[in-house]
């Protein structure tokens, strides 16, 4: 019987005096207003920034910088090149193949490899 009595009160609570609506309903949500965006660069740096730091963020002039670019020079290009072939005809030696490796001054020219056979050009 007490549920009864309980239940009868509560309908005439909420007939006569409505409650605010839950904190997760539709009409809840709907009435707060937007929250305001918080940006921390909107004011300024309360202390001097020191010149160091001030230099890291600011953009390079082309003018001040004597190699801009380019960024690798090309004679170490040049070099990773010769570095290359020298690996390449040695992984090749370790496998038995005779690679025409030639360079710069080197006693014998490209042409002496391909009269011998040695190389298809």
């Amino acid at each position: 019987m007490r549920d009864v009595i309980a239940r009868a009160l509560s309908w005439v609570l909420s007939v006569l005096a409505p409650r605010r609506p839950g904190r997760h309903s539709a009409a809840f949500l709907a009435d707060q207003p937007e929250p305001a965006p918080v940006d921390p660069w909107s004011k300024p740096w309360p202390t001097p920034i020191p010149e160091h730091i001030r230099a890291l963020y600011t953009p390079l002039r082309g003018e001040d910088v004597a190699l801009t670019r380019p960024y690798v020079l090309a004679e170490t290009t040049m070099e990773l090149g010769v570095i290359g072939e020298r690996r390449r005809a040695a992984a090749l030696a370790t496998l038995g193949v005779d690679y025409p490796y030639t360079y710069e001054g080197a006693p014998f020219p490209r042409s002496a490899f391909v009269a011998a056979a040695a190389v298809t050009v």
